[in-house]
């Protein structure tokens, strides 16, 4: 099973190298799959590249459910 997970683009470091976070975790990743990819853009990463652009409304939705999901008790 794979899992990806949704981050926004901080900052892109020329060529295929960016740095995005989610959930105030910052992580290295690459643009290679997603070239036209651009800072403030929503990506699904996966193994460090980022694999998909996700609709800026469509990623706050999704990131409010993955919030209320960690919010619930055990």
């Amino acid at each position: 099973m794979c899992l990806g997970v949704l981050m926004k683009i901080n900052k892109i470091e020329g060529g295929f190298k960016a740095y995005a976070e989610t959930m105030g975790v910052e992580r290295a990743i690459n643009l290679r799959l997603v070239p036209e990819a651009k800072e403030g853009d929503y990506v699904l990463v996966h193994a460090g590249f980022a694999m998909e652009i996700i609709d800026p409304s469509e990623a706050e939705a999704r990131i409010r459910l993955l919030k209320s999901i960690l919010e619930e008790p055990a």
